[in-house]
């Protein structure tokens, strides 16, 4: 009986120090994808420092002309020659090509409305990529989906209200931003599991570089003074490095807490971002929100969470 008594104590210490070791886990996930997700919302906000010294394009060229070869050396030095491969190349080539989009236009409008306000409209991404995989794709989308889809558009035309206001249909910019990143994400599942994170980084980095140098020299030879392209200032190139670092850290953040815990436990840290983004403008731009673009902004975060928890419900 004691053997029996002895037995079922160890047997519930050691379920007792798995259940802690869960919770471990989850708490650093969790912790380590804020701090990646804070770290890209601060990266946002150091690029917005150089509006008006040197196009969005040309900036978003740079950075990812950097990144591209700073993750190629890290490649290297982590994979060898091995590590260079490219697979899938159309869907590459489209992934780099949608990032190049969804940056330049993120970038500009960044230069030219609220922070906050830029950040929130991007996250109308998950009930876009919805919609798009319903066109593209064929999906059938449940009706609780296309509630979520119009609650978040409400939230949008909430947020964009005042910029409309001021700037015109240049306010849609953050929209432009949210739809390239949501075909980004649908490409992102087809080439799944065809390359290491870090390749696809790399190889991410590598084909929107030369995208968004492309639409650097076609906007420098616009004529369009905002365009023009000079040569960057020392200001610029150094906070296009610091960036580039920053974004890489960021993402090797996000990555490193998905190891601990699943993507859909970690998915809600994101909206950190936006928390991150209000401080920042308020702090260092003197950008304060008003209560409509903050009701605003709570209906797109509230319409991406229900998406998430009804998602984990149906898997």
């Amino acid at each position: 009986m004691k053997n029996h008594d002895e037995a079922d104590n160890i047997d519930s210490s050691l379920q007792t120090v798995g259940q802690t070791s869960a919770r471990n886990n989850i708490g650093a996930a969790l912790m380590t994808t804020m701090a990646g997700f804070a770290l890209l919302s601060t990266g946002d906000s150091i690029i917005k420092s150089v509006a008006g010294q040197w196009p969005s394009t040309s900036v978003a060229a740079l950075r990812f002309l950097l990144g591209a070869i700073g993750l190629g050396l890290f490649l290297y030095i982590r994979q060898g020659r091995e590590g260079f491969i490219l697979p899938m190349p159309f869907h590459q080539v489209a992934r780099g090509f949608c990032l190049a989009v969804a940056t330049a236009a993120f970038f500009a409008s960044i230069f030219l409305m609220p922070l906050a306000d830029a950040t929130a409209i991007v996250f109308i991404s998950p009930a876009l990529t919805s919609l798009i995989s319903a066109i593209v794709l064929g999906e059938r989308i449940p009706n609780y989906v296309w509630h979520t889809i119009m609650l978040a558009l409400i939230g949008v035309i909430l947020v964009l209200r005042p910029n409309f206001a001021d700037l015109g249909i240049v306010a849609a910019l953050p929209l432009v931003a949210a739809s390239a990143m949501s075909c980004l994400m649908l490409l992102n599942r087809k080439v799944a599991g065809s390359g290491s994170v870090l390749l696809m980084q790399f190889l991410l980095a590598l084909f929107a570089a030369p995208v968004l140098i492309i639409a650097s020299v076609i906007g420098h030879f616009t004529g369009l003074p905002a365009l023009s392209v000079d040569i960057p200032s020392v200001n610029v190139i150094l906070v296009c490095t610091i960036v580039a670092f920053t974004a890489s850290a960021s993402h090797a953040l996000i990555y490193l807490g998905t190891t601990k815990a699943s993507a859909s436990t970690v998915a809600p840290t994101t909206y950190i971002q936006l928390i991150v983004a209000l401080t920042l403008g308020a702090v260092v731009y003197h950008d304060y929100p008003d209560i409509q673009s903050l009701s605003g902004a709570a209906l797109i975060i509230l319409s991406g969470l229900y998406l998430w928890r009804r998602g984990n419900a149906a898997g």
